[in-house]
């Protein structure tokens, strides 16, 4: 019997990285899983391999997200369960990130999320209840210099899951929402930041404070089974939290050299 059997999820951005390992181990655990991207070519082929439904979706679209969870409830007869994981991160700093990269990290990463929570609580009060996950980071905890807009949206990402998980408990909709907040994860995001931070003139990594100390990177599975745990009825009592899976990354790095 699987952790996650009877459950519907749906996971953005599912066609790799975090969302990948999510899907994959949601399908393991019995669950029935719609996954979302606007790589339509590896989330299908992911799909297919591990049973579960492919939808391109645009998460700054509220139109695709009202179109997603209507098909997925009438095809499945419900919600269950949403992983809102679906993001995007560009380098620069406080001066020199761009306004229009500025608005397109704001709007797939926050606007995104607001979205799938707008539209997934109704569907899963009528659904009987359920679990929303959403994808933060510590840079919404602790202050990395290097990806000032990328920060800006994993804090509104925060800020929205404790708000959405008030909402629902003083409601009595049996619907929990918390934030998992990681730290770097080897997924192609990550591995891509080193040459994103050289390329924007910011010198490297080390210069930004990581990769020393306990800021190894992690695994995609150390997210996907804290993600697992939050949407089975193991976390039932669980709602509003700020959980950080960052191996103590977030306790250790943040004094400013003298």
């Amino acid at each position: 019997m699987g952790r996650l059997d009877g459950k519907v999820a749906i996971i953005t951005g599912a066609a790799k990285g975090l969302g990948e390992a999510d899907a994959r181990i949601f399908a393991r655990e019995g669950a029935t899983v719609i996954m979302t991207d606007v790589d339509e070519a590896a989330g299908q082929a992911i799909a297919d391999e591990i049973g579960a439904t492919f939808v391109k979706q645009d998460v700054r679209s509220e139109d695709g997200w009202k179109a997603l969870i209507d098909d997925v409830v009438k095809t499945h007869g419900g919600l269950n369960v949403l992983v809102n994981n679906a993001g995007v991160v560009e380098v620069g700093t406080p001066e020199s990130q761009t306004y229009e990269d500025y608005k397109f990290i704001m709007e797939v990463s926050a606007d995104g999320t607001f979205l799938g929570c707008k539209y997934a609580i109704p569907a899963m009060r009528e659904s009987g209840g359920g679990s929303i996950i959403n994808m933060a980071s510590i840079a919404s905890v602790q202050g990395e210099p290097y990806v000032a807009a990328y920060c800006a949206a994993k804090g509104a990402i925060e800020a929205l899951s404790r708000s959405v998980a008030v909402y629902c408990a003083k409601g009595k909709m049996n619907i929990r929402c918390n934030s998992i907040h990681p730290s770097g994860i080897v997924t192609p995001m990550v591995i891509s930041m080193g040459e994103k931070v050289a390329t924007a003139g910011l010198g490297s990594l080390e210069d930004q404070g990581e990769g020393a100390g306990t800021s190894k990177l992690g695994e995609p599975n150390d997210i996907a089974n804290t993600v697992l745990f939050l949407a089975s009825d193991e976390s039932k009592f669980i709602s509003g939290a700020q959980i950080r899976v960052d191996n103590a990354m977030s306790v250790v790095t943040g004094t400013v050299p003298e």
